[in-house]
């Protein structure tokens, strides 16, 4: 499916149709800049619940990117803000708790499944004339010059001024331009579902940190008995450890991320649903009530990669085609988010102005913005991840009066607070701008 005529002659060129690829698209799309995006995978597939489970915390920081992408009223009702955020450290007492009236009126960002995020992009590209989209079409190659850059698709070939590699950690692009990678296996995986619980859940989201690996129970939209069956009908996949018990019961809904080392993931994959309830309830905890699954079992193997350079001539790489991190603080995609509104910040200054939209001195300056931000992140969540998985006496006293010492400085909690939001550091204008 191609969303607009073929384009040979554009600005900009994206390969990776994803969240953060097809964000870019849209807002330089929405200051007239011309772009092609090439997608490998067909996008009306990526709609499907079984193409991908997750759901994104979407800071407050991107939810104003996306609303400069157009995008945000459209999943906007499929979105749960997160008024609060509490982290403990496994079975001790120390646990650290932020309420977002701490830091002024807006969430500290919302949940929203993966699918309706990228539900809301894919419309708003159908109806920007400046935006051709080539769907279920693998680059094949690529070539560079002073002037830009030549994509070869099967039967195509679009010209560009500048290439922005948004095809993930696996990134094509980055290979293709003998861009190296920092990267290794953490050897855990996460386990993803949704499940159904009997107790509101107030827009807390909630992280414990197990030697294992952590375990998030992140706030959704509650869903309606009428809706929940119909999915049911629908999907096969899709079971209930036991049937409804009223109109109400086990209305309210959380997505669960939980990590556990490789070996011993396929085992709680296989668990029968009741059993598989019952290791949900006990690291839970008793706040969400009684607890089913509502929906199939998801795994992702977790790793690190951060790639050498993020730029090389004519070429910019974003989100998770520059650094994939540990899911740990679930700031991934915000980080991609903000690569998205940096990059389109400055494309957009120099197309105004008739300057050289893909020359070094722009990359340079794309790579010095984000670079400090991803790197310091990438450090966070990797030290984060090896200090809880250490289970030791004396470590996990220093990890527990870590976690009371934040809570008990206001100014280094309200950082971290506004850290979270995607609001600290240096702001793009698009960011402020939307605030």
């Amino acid at each position: 499916m191609a969303m607009n005529k073929q384009a040979h002659e554009v600005d900009v060129a994206i390969v990776g149709g994803g969240m953060v690829g097809m964000t870019l698209a849209l807002t330089l799309a929405r200051q007239g800049i011309r772009v092609a995006v090439v997608e490998k995978t067909a996008l009306p597939s990526q709609l499907e619940p079984s193409f991908d489970g997750r759901v994104s915390a979407i800071a407050e920081g991107s939810r104003r990117v996306l609303a400069a992408a157009g995008a945000w009223d459209a999943m906007a009702p499929h979105a749960e803000p997160i008024l609060d955020i509490r982290v403990s450290d496994g079975d001790t007492p120390f646990f650290l708790h932020y309420d977002h009236r701490e830091v002024g009126h807006a969430p500290f960002g919302s949940i929203v499944e993966n699918r309706h995020i990228r539900h809301a992009l894919q419309q708003v590209a159908e109806g920007l004339p400046a935006l051709a989209v080539f769907d279920n079409a693998a680059l094949e190659s690529f070539e560079r010059d002073a002037a830009g850059v030549t994509l070869r698709l099967q039967g195509k070939a679009i010209r560009a001024r500048l290439l922005v590699g948004a095809d993930g950690k696996n990134s094509a692009v980055r290979k293709e331009a003998g861009i190296g990678a920092t990267q290794w296996s953490y050897q855990q995986t996460a386990i993803v579902c949704t499940i159904a619980h009997e107790q509101p859940h107030g827009g807390l989201a909630q992280e414990r940190f197990l030697p294992a690996g952590p375990f998030a129970v992140l706030p959704m939209k509650p869903l309606a008995r009428r809706e929940m069956a119909e999915r049911l009908k629908n999907d096969s996949r899709m079971s209930f450890s036991e049937p409804f018990r009223g109109e109400d019961n086990y209305a309210h809904r959380s997505s669960l991320v939980w990590v556990e080392p490789n070996d011993r993931v396929q085992l709680y994959l296989d668990l029968p649903e009741d059993e598989f309830a019952q290791e949900i309830r006990e690291r839970a905890g008793d706040y969400p009530g009684a607890i089913r699954t509502a929906g199939p079992r998801f795994s992702y193997p977790l790793s690190l990669m951060h790639a050498k350079s993020y730029v090389a001539e004519r070429l910019a790489l974003i989100g998770d085609a520059a650094h994939a991190i540990h899911p740990i603080a679930g700031q991934g995609v915000n980080l991609g988010f903000r690569d998205v509104a940096v990059l389109s910040e400055l494309i957009g200054g120099r197309f105004r102005l008739g300057l050289d939209i893909g020359g070094g001195d722009m990359l340079s300056h794309y790579q010095r913005w984000r670079r400090f931000d991803n790197v310091a992140m990438l450090a966070v969540t990797d030290g984060l991840n090896r200090l809880f998985s250490n289970n030791s006496a004396p470590v996990k006293l220093a990890r527990g009066l870590g976690l009371w010492a934040v809570g008990k400085l206001p100014p280094l909690k309200r950082f971290f607070m506004q850290d979270a939001m995607g609001l600290a550091g240096d702001i793009p204008e698009i960011i402020k701008k939307f605030g």
